[in-house]
This record gives structure tokens, C-alpha cells and sequence, in this order.
């Protein structure tokens, strides 16, 4: 399993590493500056806002799906004829909730000829998920690594044409930015159907709505785990937007910072894919967790740090060279929430092996206590410090959820706080942030953070947190 989960992992790094940096910082950037921080924040509010609510389209079936298939793929069949209609029916009560809530909170006719959209590209990519939820539950991850970049690599394609393409003479809009993404969708989701149906066969004769509705009785405590996460990570630009006179403009200087934040954050989600089917099936047969957890969780801490060390020190000049006209305080927020991006590396690991042990009443808990947290610090800080508020409420919250998930774990599944991992990280920690400080004595900025990349790289070889020779082991073997 762990070498399934270094060649899989590798794969998967390698790909997002093509295209999802230029989809960030090429395309999502070049948007924002062409369209502005106030029109682009119009839109990253409503983004956030349909986003949130997107788990009335799926409940928790993705999860459930893909831990039940990694256990049972024989019945892959039976539950694409129950799971199929079920989604198609939680897509209205998606779209009908969404409308009552815009409307409830007082969104305008231009916020909603927008929202209509953002909420058919919400119901194509929850169908994505879900069938991509069977390939990787049937263990096909390559195939799932190539079809996770394929939307991205298609937005890249037609919005870069709209944008640099010189294919019209008027201005770039940012409804374009929103169309570009609805055909990318609609071509990905054509693609992983096919590939689904040709896995399992015929099955529309097989649906059974008693059976769907037995499974979202089984999944609806995935549904309100992340429900609950959508809430404490994209509610921060709902909130500025809503709480602040010039809300659209300070959500679009947040929608600066997040989209780095988030970007890590997919990288972090790269491994949660892959350790979720993983640990469910160990768990399953009784195998030791922890070898896994042991392999996964250096790799991906050291990446955590490695950018929340590194982007802290030179928080101003990344911010300064990826867009025209930024804010004085959009440094500020991009330091506060890269900090935010250790403690959601955390998370995804943890929080995938408690999923797959079935603990999610813990996990639910937690995470509403954690919601509360997030909303209560956003009412607070908010209208005091405006974007930043949003960022220490952002960084309060993750840091709260992380240490509740390492602390169950320890309690729940009786595993070891790896306590040598531990003390390297703080290790690693202590010694690249003095290379940090060393670092702002060299002239010039980009060679002072390549020189602490690099030192963040040796540290972690130096203290065996990489071991490149017991990874090709692995590999090899």
C-alpha cells in the first residue's frame, strides 16, 4: 500500500504541478487584474456563496461512495443505480435552496443572473466528484490523476483564449471566466461518465429508490462534516461581503490571498484522496495504519512548512509580482493564511483516517464547534479589521480543527504521536526560520527565498524527514 501510495502520489504531484500553478497564478490572477479587485470580488463572494451550500448535492455520497466501493467494487452496479437518481433529485433541492437563500440575504438581479450559473457549474462538478469518487474507490488512480487536472486544463485552454487570445475586440468580462468553466465541466463530466459506464456495465435497469434512500441515510454524516467545513473555510467572503460598506472590493483583496492559500490547499488535498481508500481498506483488513501515516505525514508536513516558512518572509514581494495594484494590507492576509495551510495539511491526513474509521460523529462535532468559532471571530474582527479580520478568523479556526482531529485520533485509534516525527518537524522549524532571518541579508528578494527553499529541502534530509533511498525502497519493491 505504500507503494501504491508514493507511485499514485508522484503521479499526482507531477500533474497538478503542470497545470494547476498556471490555472492560480496564470489564469485566476490574470482575471482578477484584467476585471479588477471589486468585479472580481462580486464574483469570488458568490463563488464562495453557491459553493458552501454545494453539499446539498451531494450529501456525503462522494465519501460514502468512495470508502463502500473501495471495500465492495462488486457492487459498484447497484449503487450507480441508487446513487444517480439520488443526486439528480438533491440537484433541485440544491438550486431551490440556493435561490431562497440569495434571496433571504438580499443578493440583487445581477447577483442572481450570476448565481444561476455558478449553480449549474456547482451540479457539473458534484457529478465529476462522483464518478470520480468510483474510479478511485476501484483503486484506477492513475486514470482518477489524469481526469483530476482535465477540467483545469480545459478552463486554462478557453479562458486564456478569451483573455490573451485577441478572439474579440471588447473588454473582458468576468461572466466569461464563468462560461469558460461551464463547457470545461460539461466535456470532463462527459468523459468520466463514459469511463464509469464502460467499468460497470448496464445498471439503469437496476435503480432501486429504496436502496437510495438507505444510502443517504448511511451518508448524511459525511454530508454534514463537510457541510460544516464549506462553512468554516469559504464563509470569510460571504461575511466581508455582506458585513462591509466597500465589502465587494475587501473580498476581492481576500480572494488575492486565498487563492494562494487555496491552491496549497489542493496540494494538501492530493493526498487525502489518496489516503482515504487507502486507510478504509487497510482498516478493513486490519492492517497497521500507521506505517502509512508514518510515510505520508513527513512528506506532507515538510511541504506545509516549507511554504508557510518561506511565503511569510517574502509575503510582500509575492504579492507585489503577482498582481498590478495590490493592497497594503494583501501581504498581511497572504502571511496569516499560509500559517492557516500547515494546520489544513494537518487536517487532510488526520481527518481522512478518522473518516475512514468511521468516526464521524467526533468529526462532526468538532467541526460544528469549529463553525461556531469561525463565525463568532468573523462578527468580531470583521468590521474592526476588516480582510485581515477574516484572515485571523480563518487561521483561529484551522489551527482549532487540526489539534481536535490529532488529539481524537490519539484517543480514538490508540496510534502513536509519532513523537520522532514531532520533535524533527520542530526541529525544521526553528532552524529555517533563522535561515529565514539570514536570508533578508542577501541583495535582492528571489535569490534570498530560493536560498531558504533550498535549506528547507537539505533540512529535511538532513533530519531524515525525507529519506529519498527508503522511498525508492519502497517503490522498488
Amino acid at each position: 500500500m505504500k507503494k501504491r501510495f508514493l507511485t499514485n502520489l508522484a503521479l499526482l504531484i507531477l500533474l497538478n504541478l503542470l497545470i494547476k500553478p498556471f490555472w492560480f497564478f496564470g489564469i485566476e490572477v490574470g482575471v482578477q487584474n484584467r476585471v479588477g479587485e471589486e468585479m472580481y470580488g462580486f464574483y469570488f463572494s458568490l463563488f464562495n456563496f453557491a459553493f458552501i451550500l454545494n453539499i446539498l448535492l451531494d450529501l456525503g455520497i462522494n465519501n460514502f461512495n468512495n470508502r463502500a466501493i473501495s471495500r465492495e467494487s462488486g457492487h459498484l452496479k447497484d449503487y450507480l443505480a441508487a446513487i444517480i437518481p439520488l443526486k439528480l433529485g438533491l440537484s433541485l433541492v440544491y438550486a431551490g435552496l440556493v435561490f431562497a437563500s440569495g434571496k433571504l440575504i438580499g443578493y440583487s438581479s445581477e447577483q442572481f443572473s450570476m448565481l444561476w450559473v455558478l449553480i449549474a457549474n456547482q451540479f457539473l462538478s458534484s457529478f465529476i466528484l462522483y464518478f470520480r469518487s468510483n474510479i478511485s474507490g476501484l483503486q484506477y488512480f492513475r486514470t482518477d490523476s489524469l481526469l483530476s487536472v482535465m477540467d483545469r486544463s480545459l478552463m486554462i485552454i478557453f479562458t486564456g483564449l478569451l483573455l490573451w487570445g485577441n478572439i474579440t475586440e471588447e473588454s473582458f468580462k468576468i461572466e466569461w471566466f464563468v462560461y469558460a468553466q461551464s463547457l470545461s465541466y460539461l466535456i470532463t463530466l462527459s468523459t468520466v461518465a463514459v469511463i464509469v459506464r464502460y467499468r460497470s456495465g448496464a445498471f439503469i435497469h437496476r435503480i432501486n429508490m429504496k436502496r437510495s434512500l438507505e444510502i443517504l441515510r448511511m451518508s448524511y454524516p459525511f454530508a454534514l462534516l463537510i457541510l460544516l467545513m464549506s462553512l468554516f473555510n469559504r464563509i470569510d467572503s460571504v461575511m466581508l461581503e455582506r458585513l462591509l460598506e466597500n465589502g465587494k472590493e475587501e473580498a476581492g483583496i481576500y480572494a488575492q490571498s486565498f487563492r494562494i492559500f487555496d491552491a496549497a490547499s489542493q496540494f494538501s488535498l492530493l493526498f487525502a484522496g489518496l489516503l482515504l481508500p487507502m486507510f478504509s481498506r487497510m482498516i478493513k483488513l486490519g492492517e497497521d495504519v500507521n506505517e502509512l501515516l508514518r510515510t505520508a505525514l513527513p512528506l506532507l508536513m515538510v511541504a506545509g512548512l516549507s511554504l508557510a516558512i518561506s511565503c511569510n518572509f517574502y509575503r510582500v514581494n509575492i504579492i507585489e509580482l503577482l498582481y498590478i495594484q495590490p493592497a497594503t494590507h494583501s501581504s498581511t492576509i497572504f502571511g496569516i493564511l499560509m500559517i492557516g495551510f500547515l494546520f489544513v495539511s494537518t487536517s487532510y491526513i488526520y481527518g481522512s483516517l478518522l473518516t475512514a474509521n468511521n468516526n464521524l460523529r467526533q468529526l462532526n462535532i468538532v467541526a460544528g464547534c469549529t463553525v461556531i468559532l469561525n463565525v463568532t471571530l468573523n462578527l468580531i474582527l470583521i468590521p474592526r479589521y476588516q480582510s485581515v479580520g477574516a484572515a485571523i478568523a480563518s487561521l483561529s479556526s484551522q489551527a482549532f480543527y487540526a489539534i481536535a482531529q490529532l488529539v481524537l485520533t490519539r484517543k480514538i485509534l490508540k496510534i502513536s504521536m509519532n513523537s520522532d516525527i514531532m520533535f524533527k518537524l520542530a526541529a525544521f522549524l526553528v532552524l529555517n526560520t533563522l535561515v529565514g532571518y539570514l536570508t533578508l541579508l542577501l541583495p535582492g528578494w528571489l535569490p534570498g527565498f530560493l536560498v531558504l527553499l533550498t535549506s528547507c529541502l537539505a533540512t529535511a534530509l538532513l533530519l531524515g524527514l525525507i529519506r529519498p533511498r527508503e522511498l525508492l525502497s519502497i517503490v522498488s519493491n
